[in-house]
């Protein structure tokens, strides 16, 4: 009987046909493989005949023999160590080869393997795949003889190395452009490179800005944004204990704006002129006077301020008249921008000094307040009611009123849950028991449209990048038959209507909260939202160009129900906030990577409601269960920085931001507590805290249905120097500049909705 063994290069002819008991090969001639293999009725059949061993199988045999010798080999404390330590598992491997090498000519055959076969006890296993299939796999050269190189490769032991000086790695790029990371682990028959990124594989993801892998183990992002910050580690496959780290830093060119754009004053009186600036990184700022320094022109009267941010002239004289520049400068780029003053006697009107007090006092820098008896725009400077719409006042060129009169209801009162500013052009605001929005023209300051929705809209998004404006419903009072409706061209002078987002798995009645990241002056676009279900231990990816469903992230495996969300571009992370567990303790913050929607873990220990600075350099947690608010940096290399703790028993019930008025590239935060009479101010750089007391008793909690925030906490934009806070019956004006209280407006009940209008 003639049987052919899988390998066509060479032929086993066995004899013997009745007992199989002996064998002549052509691999050898010698009569020590005659001999050996007289008599063993162990041999497995699968190496002369077209055996069935497969990889897997194949794969297992190895480990076992792995396993087998590193206890024979290794002591007890270093058992398992050859899966992770590549020293370890060469050491073990090169007395493996000594044993199997009998003879000692640096060549094991197949006797040899016979007879660690025999040793073992190997013909016992119900495995199809004997060590003959080494032969099958890993004898490359095909002369039926496995050396230690072929044996290195059978068991997975390369020769890999990686400089110490290049086990970390910087790498530099700009906005835009694309970037190739390239792998410097080097060796003979080194295994495909695997690259990671906070610890997940990406070879096998379909990412559309990360999908090329070279055919040198490179990796290429195009594209890039700054949520590519980060670490990226590669390694090659089998051997991640010996991997190189690649630090990837977006810089972005400075964007730049200034306030005011145009100024006129008086001689005698004092003039401001400021600038703001993002970039990566943090941008210096510099400025010119009709194109020459500034900074030969100081003296007391004419100084810099607040860290180069400010041009502070007091006494101004007709000389100050003229074009201030302000420049920014990084490692990507150069941004300016000018703010003109005009100085001259109050005679006279230029058309400079028209534009200025029609522009800059006429319907901007104006908190809205929509309140039970309609609607304030109150001008913060001097706490100056500018104009009030009343409940009965009729929409421009209409009859229908902007609170019509409940029946039964003796008063014609006003209900409002949320507003949102549609480029200075317009004002949206929620009118729930009314089912629909009420549209405001800033311009005009006059109701001028009303929008339909489902019953009880409560939530309004503006999202900036596609001009659409996001609104949640609850169907009912009780939260029964929620929806997402959209209003795209929100910003246009035509009549709007609403239309339905696509539901997530046809179910529209789960729906509980939405998020969606607000926009910067760096990042002046945003693809995606999530949105929250009742009860349900995922986020679900929208696509806010199509208002389509994407996917869902799955966060089961931390049993975590997701409250509140909020985002960072510096790396792309998500913070979520989950609700407390069945006993009620209060479990950790998630972060996801948005660049692999992976689930990357805990924000240590830290929980409770996430708020990121416009900048997004600082992660700021409220925990009132524990008086706790902490303060996370988050740099722009993407390193998530250790939480500095400030503890307060204020139940802060929301937060604002503010740039710094004293140091350039730098925020501080305002808090409003919803069960206290006093404010908290904090400094983001230092932590430091103060408190403005006597802002009088918020709104109850159980009078204010529509969000856990029950005093809201309103800033006034980029160069905004005010705050705006209601009470139960009153607003309070915040000066941010001076951390302390401007003036209350009083007879304002239920003022919990404000907008900001002004310099954003």
């Amino acid at each position: 009987m003639d049987i052919q063994r899988q390998k066509p290069a060479s032929k086993c002819i066995c004899e013997n046909e009745k007992k199989k008991l002996s064998c002549h090969c052509c691999l050898s001639n010698n009569s020590k493989f005659n001999s050996t293999y007289t008599g063993l009725t162990t041999v497995s059949p699968s190496f002369f005949t077209d055996d069935n061993c497969r990889l897997g199988d194949y794969k297992k045999l190895k480990n076992k023999m792995l396993d087998l010798h590193a206890q024979r080999y290794l002591t007890p404390s270093n058992h398992g160590s050859h899966e992770k330590d590549m020293a370890t598992r060469k050491r073990l491997v090169d007395m493996m080869f000594k044993r199997f090498d009998a003879d000692g000519n640096g060549r094991v055959d197949s006797s040899e393997l016979s007879q660690v076969i025999k040793q073992e006890g190997l013909s016992r296993t119900t495995s199809e795949c004997t060590l003959f299939d080494l032969f099958k796999y890993n004898d490359i050269n095909d002369d039926e003889h496995l050396t230690k190189d072929e044996f290195y490769a059978a068991f997975e032991v390369y020769q890999l190395s990686l400089p110490d000086d290049q086990k970390l790695t910087i790498t530099t790029v700009t906005v835009g452009q694309s970037a190739v990371l390239t792998c410097a682990i080097t060796g003979d028959q080194r295994p495909p490179i695997v690259w990671r990124r906070n610890n997940h594989a990406l070879n096998m993801m379909e990412l559309e800005d990360i999908n090329d892998f070279g055919d040198d183990g490179s990796l290429y992002i195009t594209k890039i944004t700054t949520t590519h910050t980060g670490n990226y580690t590669c390694h090659a496959d089998g051997y991640e204990q010996l991997f190189q780290t690649h630090t990837l830093q977006v810089n972005v060119p400075p964007v730049i704006r200034v306030y005011p754009e145009s100024q006129a004053r008086e001689p005698g009186v004092t003039a401001s002129l400021r600038c703001y600036a993002e970039g990566i990184p943090d941008p210096q700022l510099s400025w010119l006077k009709n194109g020459m320094d500034i900074t030969t022109k100081l003296s007391k009267q004419l100084t810099l301020q607040a860290n180069g941010t400010e041009v502070h002239i007091s006494n101004v004289h007709f000389e100050d008249t003229g074009a201030y520049t302000c420049i920014a400068r990084n490692d990507a780029g150069v941004d300016e921008d000018i703010s003109s003053l005009f100085v001259e006697d109050s005679a006279r009107k230029t058309l400079a000094n028209i534009l200025w007090r029609e522009e800059g006092l006429g319907i901007g820098n104006m908190f809205y307040v929509f309140y039970e008896d309609g609607i304030k725009v109150i001008q913060p400077v001097a706490c100056e009611i500018q104009r009030h719409i009343k409940p009965s006042e009729k929409l421009l060129g209409l009859q229908e009123e902007v609170c019509p009169q409940a029946e039964g209801e003796t008063d014609q009162k006003c209900l409002w849950t949320s507003a949102v500013n549609v480029k200075d052009k317009f004002i949206y605001a929620t009118q729930p028991l009314l089912n629909r929005l009420l549209i405001v023209d800033i311009q005009s300051q006059k109701a001028v449209q009303t929008v339909s929705t489902d019953r009880v809209p409560v939530k309004l998004h503006y999202d900036k990048s596609h001009d659409q404006v996001w609104i949640l419903s609850w169907g009912d009072l009780e939260k029964n038959f929620p929806t997402l409706q959209v209003i795209s061209q929100a910003s246009g002078s035509t009549s709007h209507h609403t239309i339905h987002t696509q539901p997530v798995g046809n179910r529209f009645d789960r729906v509980e909260d939405f998020f969606i990241p607000p926009i910067s002056l760096t990042i002046n676009h945003i693809r995606f939202g999530m949105i929250l279900h009742k009860n349900e231990p995922a986020l679900h990816k929208i696509d806010l160009e199509t208002t389509s469903y994407v996917k869902n992230i799955s966060l089961k495996e931390y049993d975590c129900i997701p409250q509140s969300l909020a985002y960072t571009h510096l790396g792309g992370y998500y913070f979520v906030n989950c609700r407390p567990d069945s006993t009620g303790a209060d479990q950790p913050q998630l972060i996801i990577d948005s660049v692999t929607d992976n689930v990357i873990g805990p924000n240590g220990d830290v929980s409770g409601t996430p708020y990121v600075s416009p900048d997004g350099h600082y992660l700021v947690s409220v925990d009132d269960r524990d008086g706790l608010m902490r303060l996370q940096h988050l740099s722009v290399r993407g390193e998530i920085g250790q939480p500095f703790d400030i503890h307060t028993n204020l139940h802060l019930s929301d937060l604002a931001f503010m740039p710094s008025f004293t140091e350039a590239n730098q925020y501080n935060v305002f808090g409003s507590s919803g069960q206290q009479t006093d404010a908290l101010f904090v400094e983001l750089s230092t932590g430091n805290v103060k408190m403005i007391k006597s802002l009088k008793q918020p709104t109850l909690s159980a009078q204010w249905l529509w969000s856990q925030k029950n005093r809201v906490m309103t800033g006034s934009g980029l160069f905004g120097q005010y705050l705006m806070t209601p009470s139960q019956s009153s607003l309070f004006i915040l000066d941010g500049r001076l951390d302390k209280l401007n003036c209350e407006i009083t007879d304002v009940p239920l003022g919990n909705t404000v907008v900001w209008v002004g310099e954003a």
